[in-house]
């Protein structure tokens, strides 16, 4: 069967009639749309620790969801619809990735430790260009405590970009990963940044 002879209609017809062949069809048709739109999520995804196979294989299970849930009377191209669930399933991926909230509050933040792949210590990922608003403070203080202080200052936006900065994304890959505008992420970061200051302040 070659799916140049069928429309996407047709093929999708047979589909909803359990055919494997038709389903095998459309997809040697349409992988291209998984690895065009993986691309944009490689780099991040692997900051993140996802493995590019795995990753993939989200873009195919996005790719079977299209299939399942397409709605013809929608008037919608399947090539559309397929591109949409993927773009999601991949999105929500790494999303998923770069959440970190049971780890962070697992572990013993120190201002000290090196996170990311850069190993750049949590003072200088939050500190201000013009002045350190970590500097002087103890390392005999409870960073668990700390990070809890932060956490119920930051509005959930702010803690969930604070939390990907921690692992060592930029603004942009946080953008990326939220699906936002970097001038947005920035912005963000700026504000998290002045919160954590007073915060800080506070202990002094």
């Amino acid at each position: 069967m070659d799916y140049q002879e069928y429309s996407d209609s047709e093929l999708y017809s047979m589909v909803c009639e359990s055919s494997e062949e038709a389903k095998e069809i459309i997809y040697t048709k349409y992988k291209y749309i998984i690895d065009v739109i993986i691309k944009k999520y490689v780099y991040t995804a692997k900051k993140l620790g996802v493995e590019y196979n795995d990753l993939y294989q989200e873009g195919l299970v996005g790719f079977a969801d299209a299939l399942n849930n397409y709605d013809e009377s929608k008037k919608v191209l399947l090539s559309t619809f397929i591109s949409v669930c993927v773009e999601r399933r991949l999105q929500n991926a790494v999303l998923k990735a770069g959440r970190f909230k049971n780890k962070i509050l697992r572990d013993s933040l120190s201002l000290d430790h090196e996170y990311g792949e850069q190993q750049i210590p949590l003072r200088e990922m939050i500190r201000d260009e013009k002045s350190d608003p970590l500097f002087g403070i103890s390392k005999a203080e409870d960073y668990e405590e700390l990070i809890e202080c932060i956490k119920n200052k930051l509005s959930s936006n702010e803690y969930e970009v604070y939390q990907l900065m921690l692992h060592g994304l930029n603004y942009q890959e946080i953008a990326l990963i939220l699906n936002k505008k970097p001038k947005q992420i920035d912005n963000t970061i700026q504000r998290l940044k002045y919160k954590i200051k007073l915060i800080l302040d506070k202990e002094k």
